[in-house]
């Protein structure tokens, strides 16, 4: 397992208070529990009490401790009462991870207000409103990190995900502005940008869909990613991309357009036949 291969160089977190929004599935959840094996204390955050308190009991399984904060990180009002509850239980926070995030699929032509909103609403007022709220507290103690869990797609944009990469364009842009506004020895911010990855967000409700006609079976473990949160706040890196080098298409792009986007159509049609291929032999 990936986790147990890395545990010597992730070191210990004995102790240190690590507030992970999203925490109820996916990603978030991944995250939360190898912050607890970690030896790290847990905040939880995420709209569903039930769904965190089954994780909180699989933290404390793995030696952490949890704390369970239900709020809509959306708003600025239950993320501020969030955090206050993990300050009044733990008197600091030391590590905030802003992993939270919606996707409603679909082309630009298509794309409604109201589906384009509430991306903006979690994947970006989120995080907003997660720091403005953590920030005071972090800040008491130099050293602290804030990482926030963007996409390649906030590097580069593609069909069907128009909406959801201009949320996560605008995070990044977020992140890298208050990267400018600490001295990195009080404060690291870092982002971590996965690909695709094996969670409900790509399965479930109106947000499944096959992205870009990517294999489902290529889809990332949501572990990779939690690696790479933890590897950011252990070496206080300020950008990581999963798996390693796959900002590459992204930085191509940028100096290449054209190329970028050749690239892109020949990775769709591949996936076309890929699937054409297993679907030949299913």
């Amino acid at each position: 397992m990936l986790v147990e291969a890395l545990r010597p160089l992730l070191g210990k977190l004995d102790d240190k208070v690590v507030i992970v929004t999203g925490a109820s599935s996916g990603i978030g959840r991944e995250t939360a529990l190898l912050f607890g094996k970690l030896g790290a204390r847990v905040a939880l955050v995420a709209r569903r009490r039930k769904l965190l308190e089954a994780v909180a009991e699989e933290v404390r399984a793995a030696g952490g401790r949890a704390l369970v904060a239900p709020a809509d990180v959306g708003d600025a009002r239950a993320a501020r009462a969030a955090v206050a509850s993990v300050r009044r239980a733990w008197r600091r926070i030391d590590v905030l991870v802003n992993n939270a995030g919606v996707l409603k699929p679909g082309p630009v032509a298509n794309l409604t207000e109201a589906a384009l909103d509430a991306m903006l609403r979690v994947n970006l007022y989120g995080p907003l409103f997660m720091t403005q709220a953590a920030l005071p507290t972090l800040l008491r103690h130099p050293g602290g990190s804030i990482v926030n869990v963007a996409s390649l797609a906030g590097r580069r944009g593609l069909t069907p995900l128009g909406g959801y990469c201009a949320s996560k364009f605008a995070l990044v842009g977020l992140s890298e502005a208050l990267r400018t506004e600490y001295d990195a020895a009080v404060l690291h911010v870092g982002l971590v940008l996965p690909g695709v990855v094996e969670t409900p967000m790509v399965h479930d409700g109106d947000s499944a869909v096959d992205i870009g006609d990517w294999p489902a079976e290529l889809n990332m473990p949501a572990e990779w990613v939690a690696v790479a949160i933890a590897l950011a706040v252990r070496f206080r890196l300020r950008e990581v991309a999963v798996p390693p080098g796959a900002a590459l298409l992204e930085e191509l792009g940028a100096l290449v357009p054209g190329v970028g986007d050749a690239l892109i159509g020949w990775v769709s049609a591949a996936g076309r036949l890929f699937r054409r291929a297993r679907g030949g032999h299913s």
